[in-house]
């Protein structure tokens, strides 16, 4: 009986299998679905040419030929319109936050008798800068060259360079500071990227001469894989070599050393490592340094306190020299003490506090130097924000 049984299914399923090849063989004729829908229905939406449904989800296309089979749609690349709708958001956040698409002031700002900017924007072209930070209400400046994350910079024109120091002539808006791009490593044990990192500083140098600066700032860089003291040999042989015949004294360009939030293998992340690195620039080009208040609070130094506040300022006395300070970074921090978690935050609204910023425009020892603020631009205003609270803790 189970013999007879196995033999009647196999001989169903031979007899279906050949039923179903016939049916291909004519057009399928029999009734078979395509997609979602039968014969009929693929002969009345025929003239439409799409039926709904496939096995990938996707419409299937049917030839207008009676009988013919149906293939599915070549697969389509769709816009990426979420993408794109997001770059656009970003820029008009963008410009709604730039003090240019505002009204200009009837009147000149309100200065201190101290140098006090902000790091600026130069969309539109380099000069726009300049009448950004009078709108600020500053009288000192810092801006980027080219893009701080881009290899190739665009380099400004003479017109734009000379625009410019028209303005900040114009303003009386000086020192202007111009800050290295992100990816330079001048102590990098990679030849290669070395090699870019020497040419990029050098192409930093012939713009901040050619635009008048006073000042470039400079983040050494990483000397992983080396000891500190290759570090530190490498990072001023590579400066030497970048500035090789441009002789920066003649105009008047000074590059300043950086102090770093105190990573391991980041070159001045202590007061000692920036006066070392200076020490060995002096005879190649005129050096000064750049203190940021952020950057000396996360590494470790108190600056909250009034009696870590004296410490810090004799022990940076006592290495860089307060004299070599010509730019103080003012920006406030999100991160604690010694977290080495360069973060930062508006003035007075951080770990580090309004009381901090006041000792320190207010010190004797200091009033030579600029003060910019390298804050955030959350929201529309906050340039101005850290500005005013800057300049409102100057004393007469």
């Amino acid at each position: 009986m189970r013999r007879t049984v196995l033999t009647t299914r196999k001989s169903n399923a031979k007899e279906k299998k050949i039923r179903n090849a016939d049916a291909r063989t004519n057009g399928n004729s029999a009734g078979t679905k395509i997609g979602k829908g039968t014969s009929s229905e693929r002969e009345l939406e025929a003239k439409k040419l799409f039926v709904p449904g496939s096995t990938n989800g996707r419409a299937v296309k049917v030839e207008s030929q009676a009988g013919a089979v149906a293939k599915p749609s070549p697969t389509k690349r769709r816009p990426r319109k979420r993408a794109v709708r997001y770059i656009s958001v970003e820029r008009e956040l963008a410009l709604e936050k730039d003090i240019l698409k505002q009204s200009p002031p009837t009147s000149p700002p309100k200065l201190t008798r101290l140098k006090i900017g902000m790091h600026t924007s130069t969309a539109g072209g380099v000069e726009k800068a300049a009448e950004r930070a009078y709108r600020l209400g500053c009288n000192a400046l810092q801006i980027f060259s080219s893009s701080p994350r881009q290899w190739r910079p665009v380099e400004p024109g003479r017109p734009q360079c000379e625009e410019l120091k028209r303005l900040r002539l114009k303003y009386g808006i000086a020192p202007m500071a111009i800050h290295t791009s992100y990816l330079v490593n001048l102590c990098s044990t990679t030849g290669e990227f070395l090699t870019k990192s020497i040419v990029a500083f050098r192409g930093e140098m012939e713009r901040a001469i050619a635009l008048g600066a006073e000042y470039l700032v400079l983040h050494p860089g990483s000397f992983r894989g080396w000891t500190r003291e290759e570090g530190l040999k490498c990072a001023a042989e590579s400066i030497a070599r970048a500035s090789d015949g441009l002789n920066p004294a003649a105009h008047g360009l000074k590059i300043l050393i950086e102090n770093t939030a105190g990573a391991e293998f980041s070159l001045g992340g202590s007061f000692e490592q920036v006066a070392e690195l200076l020490e060995r620039l002096r005879r190649v080009v005129p050096v000064g340094a750049c203190i940021d208040t952020c950057h000396t609070h996360v590494a470790g130094y108190d600056i909250v306190t009034d009696e870590g506040f004296e410490r810090t300022l004799k022990e940076l006395n006592d290495t860089v020299g307060l004299g070599q300070v010509a730019v103080w970074h003012c920006n406030d921090a999100k991160a604690e003490r010694g977290s080495k978690v360069d973060r930062h935050e508006h003035i007075g609204r951080g770990k580090i506090g309004v009381d901090a910023f006041k000792r320190l425009l207010n010190d004797h020892r200091v009033q030579h130097a600029a003060f910019i603020a390298e804050t955030p631009l959350d929201e529309a205003g906050d340039d101005v924000r850290n500005v005013e609270m800057l300049k409102s803790l100057v004393s007469n």
